[in-house]
């Protein structure tokens, strides 16, 4: 049984709410959809949805259900897949947040899980577990709190919130849980992002090549100034701002450094625009300490209402 669906222009169906026990056939077996709202932590009932070549795309299960993945059983509240119909996202945990039911809830419920990714074993607790299109492993995210020790091409690394995998497996990218010493084309940068968020493992602040050589990084601890070969100085360097909780104290925001064969790029945050584009050639860098930087604390102060 279905509720009245929600359709792409051609007519395929886009999204629907199930009104009863039916299940669907999927790359990973027969799944049921959730059907029912039986618990303070699922209060609501997401719709099932598809691509607009009929495919599934996002189902909800109704029950946490042991998925046979490419990176082996995965238990899963929700699933995502791919338009070709490869699995695309597994979550451990589909609960609904709210004023009855807490992140701090629903982190009690997860369990740990060990799983065999190409840079060894890492054992968490995972909000989110990504493939690509071929199903190799693209990404991991972790719960809030959770960190995990990772062997990266700049050595073994704590992370946080998540990290990801290029497709020839790779390490792509991590997410530093605190300051990391790092080589990079200009020298060497402390990696370390606190405004980072964890809405998925799929991007993080430390990015390396395929070949482990680091393309971008985010500091607070590290300025970078640059002389070009017309002789012109810059000084790149973290932002200190007034904290956003309006009570007089400062915070930083990190400089972002992009590296490419021609040239760095900086910018403030990683979703400023960019401020300066130094040409590489004919350039001379060199990284210091950001002094100001030690004056301020490393995380985002929590405002009180």
């Amino acid at each position: 049984m279905a509720g009245k669906p929600d359709l792409y222009p051609d007519g395929v169906v886009k999204a629907m709410y199930v009104r009863g026990p039916v299940s669907l056939e999927t790359s990973v077996g027969r799944l049921m959809p959730q059907y029912t709202i039986d618990d303070s932590r699922r209060m609501h009932q997401p719709p099932l949805t598809f691509h607009a070549n009929g495919r599934v795309r996002s189902l909800p299960l109704e029950t946490r259900t042991v998925l046979e993945t490419p990176l082996g059983p995965l238990p899963a509240e929700l699933v995502t897949f791919h338009d070709s119909g490869g699995v695309a996202r597994v979550f451990p945990l589909n609960g609904k947040l709210s004023g009855y039911w807490t992140e701090a809830d629903e982190a009690g419920l997860a369990e740990v899980l060990r799983l065999e990714t190409p840079v060894g074993v890492v054992a968490a607790r995972f909000v989110a577990v990504a493939f690509d299109t071929a199903g190799a492993l693209r990404s991991l995210t972790l719960w809030p709190g959770e960190e995990v020790t990772v062997r990266t091409p700049v050595g073994n690394a704590p992370v946080r919130l998540g990290l990801s995998f290029h497709s020839g497996g790779a390490l792509r990218s991590v997410e530093p849980a605190r300051p990391l010493e790092t080589p990079t084309p200009v020298g060497r940068v402390w990696a370390f992002d606190p405004d980072a968020v964890g809405i998925s493992g799929d991007d993080n602040s430390l990015l390396f090549s395929p070949e482990g050589v680091v393309e971008r990084v985010a500091t607070v601890r590290t300025s970078l100034a640059a002389r070009l070969a017309d002789g012109t100085r810059l000084e790149l360097a973290p932002q200190v701002r007034e904290s956003i909780c309006g009570d007089g104290d400062r915070e930083v925001t990190p400089l972002v450094l992009e590296f490419s064969e021609a040239a760095v790029t900086a910018r403030h945050g990683s979703l400023g625009r960019p401020h300066a584009v130094v040409p590489v050639a004919g350039s001379a860098f060199e990284t210091k300490p950001f002094l100001s930087a030690f004056a301020v604390a490393l995380t985002p102060k929590q405002c009180s209402m």
